[in-house]
């Protein structure tokens, strides 16, 4: 029986290490490469060709929301994607809810067993839809409780809102600010100009109605863009 080509995204060797160890033991595997952030991520994926990615959501450089975005995008077609995240709450749950069908993103948490996880990719790799069951609940409820044009948002859910009016290299940006990086740093991160990256960063600024390098921050731990350890102490 032909195995089944995984491509590893974390940014934590030992994470890496481990799920390379588990997909080995398991059999039926083949681990193709390994990414550290999601830029990475994508590169990789679209040189090697995985039949599934293992993703996970809090990386450097590009979210996997953004790296699984950016794959669907630039992939015909695209690999089964199955987000592997220590992160359960809405905010995570609703990103990952706007990437495509079930059958193309499988959402579980990083407490599954080793045994789940090889089944997991198994099953998605056959297109079938893969969620632990506290995303499955969070899911069903999102789309129950999915809010009418006239009504309210929650905090999460305006942060999405207004998100989606953001361009994919805007993005970027936001991540990249939001993680600290100077202009220059993520300049040289996107490959685009000091310029360039500082007329993004305004028009973030002025789609998101925020006016500080701090706002962006909170706005990105709001919507789940990045975690709140990447930057522990926010300044005005």
């Amino acid at each position: 029986m032909k195995s089944i080509t995984v491509l590893l995204a974390d940014d934590h060797a030992i994470v890496r290490q481990g799920l390379r160890a588990l997909l080995e033991i398991e059999g039926g595997f083949e681990v193709v490469g390994e990414a550290a952030n999601g830029l990475q991520a994508v590169e990789l994926a679209l040189k090697l060709r995985p039949a599934v990615v293992v993703m996970d959501l809090a990386m450097p450089q590009l979210n996997g929301v953004e790296a699984t975005r950016r794959i669907f995008q630039q992939l015909v077609p695209p690999p089964k994607v199955l987000i592997l995240s220590a992160h359960s709450d809405h905010a995570y749950v609703e990103q990952v809810a706007t990437l495509g069908a079930a059958d193309q993103v499988g959402y579980l948490v990083k407490q599954t067993s080793a045994h789940l996880l090889a089944n997991a990719i198994r099953e998605i790799y056959k297109g079938n839809a893969v969620y632990s069951s506290a995303i499955a609940k969070h899911l069903c409820d999102h789309r129950q409780n999915a809010p009418t044009p006239a009504g309210r948002f929650s905090r999460a859910g305006r942060a999405r809102k207004v998100e989606e009016h953001l361009t994919t290299r805007e993005r970027e940006v936001l991540q990249l600010v939001a993680e600290g990086r100077a202009n220059k740093e993520v300049a040289a991160d996107l490959g685009i100009s000091i310029k360039t990256v500082e007329k993004h960063r305004q028009s973030v600024m002025h789609k998101l109605d925020v006016h500080s390098t701090a706002g962006l921050t909170r706005y990105a731990i709001a919507a789940g863009i990045i975690e709140s350890s990447v930057q522990c102490t926010i300044l005005e």
